[in-house]
C-alpha cells in the first residue's frame, strides 16, 4: 500500500502526489475510459480489425497524431459528450460513424500528381463515405455522420443528433491535436490500460 504524507493543511497526500479524493476521481475516470473502450470494441469489431483501418496508422492527421488515433479519440469524446450532456442517442451508430468519418485512406499532407489535396477539408468526407460504403454495410445515420462531419465546410446540416455530437468531438480533438495538447488526456490512460 502507498504511504501517506501529511500536507501543511493536514490533508493526507499519497506518494504519487494525489490526495485520496483525487485518486478516487482518477480511478472513476479510468473506469469510464475502460467502459467506453469496451463499448467501442463491441460496436465496431469489423472496423477495428480491418486491414484498411489499420493502414490509417501510417497517415498523420493533425500535429503528430495518426488518423487511427484521431478517429478513436473522436469516438471516445463522442461518448463522453453524449454522457456529460445526457443526450440519448444510438451509441453504436455514433461510434461507427466516428471511426469512419476520416476513412479517406491517404496522407493528405503529401500531394500526388492526380490529387493535390489542396481542398482536402471540403472533399475528404465524400471520399471517406465512398471508401466506407465499399467496405462496410452502413446505416443512413452512419452515412450522414461521415458525409456531414465537416460542417460548416460541407453546406448541409447533419440530420441526426449523433452527427452533431461527432462534429463537436471532431472539432475538439482536432484543436487539441493541432495545438499538441492531447497527450495529457490519452497517453497516461493508454499506459494504465496496458498494465
Amino acid at each position: 500500500m502507498l504511504s501517506h504524507r501529511t500536507r501543511k493543511d493536514g490533508r493526507k497526500k499519497r506518494r504519487n502526489g494525489r490526495t485520496p479524493r483525487q485518486s478516487l476521481r482518477w480511478r472513476e475516470k479510468l473506469e469510464v475510459y475502460r467502459a467506453n473502450d469496451r463499448m467501442i470494441r463491441s460496436a465496431a469489431p469489423d472496423i477495428l480489425s480491418s486491414k484498411n483501418f489499420h493502414s490509417t496508422k501510417r497517415h498523420i492527421q493533425h500535429g503528430n497524431v495518426t488518423v487511427n488515433e484521431h478517429v478513436k479519440n473522436v469516438a471516445r469524446y463522442s461518448l463522453a459528450f453524449s454522457d456529460k450532456l445526457h443526450i440519448r442517442c444510438n451509441r453504436r451508430e455514433m461510434i461507427r460513424g466516428a471511426l469512419l468519418h476520416d476513412y479517406f485512406l491517404y496522407d493528405w499532407h503529401i500531394p500526388d500528381a492526380k490529387k493535390p489535396h489542396r481542398l482536402h477539408g471540403f472533399y475528404h468526407p465524400g471520399r471517406a463515405l465512398e471508401n466506407a460504403s465499399a467496405e462496410y454495410r452502413l446505416t443512413d445515420r452512419e452515412k450522414d455522420i461521415i458525409r456531414k462531419h465537416m460542417w460548416p465546410l460541407t453546406p448541409a446540416f447533419p440530420k441526426y443528433k449523433e452527427g452533431w455530437i461527432v462534429i463537436a468531438a471532431d472539432k475538439w480533438c482536432s484543436l487539441m491535436e493541432t495545438l499538441r495538447l492531447y497527450k495529457g488526456h490519452g497517453v497516461v490512460l493508454d499506459k494504465l490500460m496496458e498494465d
